[in-house]
């Protein structure tokens, strides 16, 4: 198809690209489960998987023999056949940490350690320095199985949970997963049980003679806060023997409180595997029985992670529902038609129930005059839902329902006639529908109508997601102003990801959805997150992306907030940004960056294969900058018309999600299912409507 696309005139690539989205509509349906919602796997790297095994292990659990080959299989799969070991990412560098968690597994499931993989793959952990290099989190594992001393652990006490919230360093003042994984860790680093490990297998062949010093890999490190929190951990270490039992007796029941309230039911705490993990781990060692309903239903929530197939295994380290949802609406809304419509619709339906409206979640802490009203990213977290997706959602809703059918029934997709706003600083917002109120008194200003069926959610999604504006004029994701950057420096922060700062990618969600609601530009809110927005972009026009990856997802969805809130395409921001996009386009017409963009000695753009998620991205941005008829918008249209395969999708094996920049990464699955349709859609509906600039916020 490859050759046949390339010689396609523009009339008729408009028409490829037609069949194109239909195709993938068509296949995008075929995924959706009965009652609405969509959900694919979400895959990490070897790390949970290899968790997932040893949590077995360590509570002495019958072996399921056949899940464990399952897993080896999947193991032994992503090993590299470069450097030995295992990366982050698929085709990345070695990491010493996820290395010897894979390696611990393999040997616990049986695997030889004279067998081949198994000895490379330690000649390798021996070169990057043994196990004595590894992370605290894998350092933690090893204690927990014998192979570690404790004190190689950096110290948070338990009694962090006790201390007023005016501490500097408290549990409030981080994120929400740094919260829920290290709570339940604070009762076992108390306790230092050791796994039942029935097997007996350890890893002593994975050390050397040398010593290792943990290596952070947080942003911004300063050497007198490192230096003090250094010396700190000396002292906690020296003294804790001899904190008072009554209050170590209270602090541990404070955090059995801390997590029983936030179990959330099969979903599990923080709907996340480590803090699920470690949930299990702490019921343990407090001595829960098996049956206990807490201990029993953290158990079976962590089996809900698994994904098994005919013949390998893996552990998520979550699921995505809500996200896979919302984004494959607008996809969907996208294509439009009869059909694809109604499957937007459903979706929408199934999504609406999930609002949290009766829980205060810990953003409380900081906002606590704030009514709930966003989404959390999985089935039920109600304690955690992110503004990422509740703009996303509420984007989709607002936008089901529009105020006038789309030109040529074309769908929902069609754009709007450019009418920019000039200048630098001082922007106007294009004409907007008359404002409407939705029947409900809250902080929120009328904003433009929506369907009757959504007004409610729409008003209490907004009024949630406003009133987690941070100082800075950002927002972040979970929480607000978490910026308690000095806290990145404790030894326990080694991952870089203790905080939820701001980001331009969130931050960009909020005012896409916002401007697509009618917001007036010049509002108090606006002004400082353009302001913010303003500030973080890039010197080469970009924007960092820290839920995906990387530069090329930050600035979409930036470009995607300028465009909605009116924003001139000749504005500088705007300008440079699209011109960085056009610069860093491959030759195949695609685009691609990979997790390596993380990096802290970052200096700017390195190519990368194209993939098709990152594709739809730049195509997306580029066409929110007014670019539709630019011929690297042509290129890169037909770059996915060429790659589509005979399903109606398009393959994708790198990961383009973002975890923790330098730790952690995801592969979503769903990525290159609903982005491209997004984009070939897009791109049809604003060539067939003579548009210049998409209508709404994403």
């Amino acid at each position: 198809m490859g050759l046949q696309t390339l010689n396609l005139d523009r009339d008729d690539l408009v028409a490829a690209a037609d069949a194109t989205a239909s195709r993938a509509a068509a296949a995008l349906a075929g995924r959706q489960k009965d009652d609405g919602h969509w959900v694919f796997e979400l895959e990490a790297d070897a790390t949970i998987p290899a968790e997932y095994v040893l949590l077995r292990h360590y509570l002495g659990e019958p072996r399921d023999a056949e899940i464990e080959r399952k897993i080896g299989v999947y193991l032994r799969r992503i090993q590299s056949a470069a450097h030995h070991g295992w990366g982050l990412f698929h085709g990345g560098a070695f990491d010493v940490s996820a290395s010897v968690k894979a390696y611990f597994a393999l040997k616990m499931i049986g695997d030889d350690v004279d067998a081949p993989h198994m000895a490379r793959a330690r000649a390798a952990i021996h070169k990057a320095g043994g196990a004595a290099a590894v992370n605290v989190f894998t350092r933690i594992q090893l204690a927990l199985f014998g192979c570690a001393p404790w004190r190689s652990v950096p110290t948070l006490p338990v009694e962090l949970i006790l201390l007023p919230r005016w501490f500097p360093v408290h549990l409030s003042k981080m994120s929400y997963w740094a919260r829920t994984v290290i709570v339940p860790l604070l009762v076992l680093a108390a306790k230092k049980p050791v796994a039942r490990n029935a097997s007996d297998v350890r890893v002593d062949e994975l050390y050397t003679a040398k010593r290792a010093k943990l290596t952070s890999k947080a942003a911004g490190t300063k050497a007198h806060w490192t230096t003090f929190f250094n010396g700190l951990d000396v002292v906690l270490k020296g003294v804790e023997p001899l904190w008072p039992k009554g209050t170590r007796r209270r602090a541990v029941e404070a955090c059995v409180t801390f997590v029983t309230e936030r179990l959330n039911g099969e979903d599990g705490l923080g709907a996340i595997y480590p803090a699920m993990a470690n949930s299990v781990m702490m019921f343990d060692c407090l001595g829960y029985p098996e049956d206990h309903p807490a201990r029993a239903v953290a158990r079976r929530s962590v089996e809900k992670l698994l994904v098994i197939k005919d013949d390998e295994a893996y552990c998520q380290p979550c699921v995505s529902p809500v996200w896979d949802t919302a984004l494959a609406a607008h996809a969907m809304l996208e294509a439009g038609g009869e059909d694809a419509e109604a499957r937007a619709a459903a979706g929408l339906a199934w999504l609406k129930p999930l609002q949290v409206l009766d829980v205060k979640g810990d953003w409380a802490d900081e906002k606590p005059d704030v009514r709930p009203g966003g989404w959390a990213f999985q089935y039920n977290n109600a304690y955690y839902p992110d503004l990422d997706d509740t703009a996303v959602v509420v984007m989709a809703m607002d936008r089901a329902v529009p105020f006038s059918p789309s030109p040529s029934g074309e769908g929902l997709g069609w754009g709007r006639a450019a009418q920019p706003t000039s200048g630098q600083g001082e922007t106007s917002p294009p004409p907007a529908p008359p404002l409407k109120g939705r029947g409900e008194e809250s902080a929120v200003p009328a904003l433009k109508a929506s369907g009757p069926s959504y007004d409610h959610a729409i008003a209490r999604g907004v009024e949630w997601t406003v009133g987690l504006q941070s100082k800075d004029g950002g927002w972040g994701a979970f929480d607000a102003d978490n910026s308690y950057h000095y806290l990145n420096n404790i030894p326990f922060a080694d991952h870089g990801a203790l905080l939820d700062p701001p980001t331009s990618d969130v931050t960009a969600r909020v005012v896409s959805m916002l401007a697509q609601l009618g917001e007036p530009i010049d509002s108090v809110r606006m002004q400082a997150a353009m302001g913010f927005l303003e500030k973080e972009q890039m010197p080469d026009g970009s924007w960092f992306g820290r839920w995906g990856v990387n530069y090329i997802y930050g600035t979409w969805s930036v470009l995607c907030a300028l465009n909605a809130a009116g924003i001139d395409p000749k504005h500088m921001m705007m300008r440079k940004a699209a011109d960085w996009l056009i610069h860093i386009q491959n030759l195949d017409g695609g685009w691609g960056e990979d997790c390596d963009s993380y990096a802290l000695e970052y200096k700017g753009y390195t190519p990368a294969p194209s993939t098709a998620s990152q594709t739809g991205w730049a195509l997306l941005a580029l066409m929110a900058a007014g670019k539709v008829d630019h011929p690297a918008v042509e290129r890169g249209v037909r770059h996915l018309i060429a790659t589509q395969d005979g399903e109606g999708l398009w393959g994708q094996e790198m990961y383009t999600g973002g975890g923790f920049p330098r730790v952690f990464y995801l592969r979503y699955h769903g990525y290159p299912a609903y982005f491209p349709l997004w984009a070939v859609a897009r791109y049809r509906n604003l060539k067939r409507s003579n548009s210049a600039r998409p209508a709404f916020g994403m």
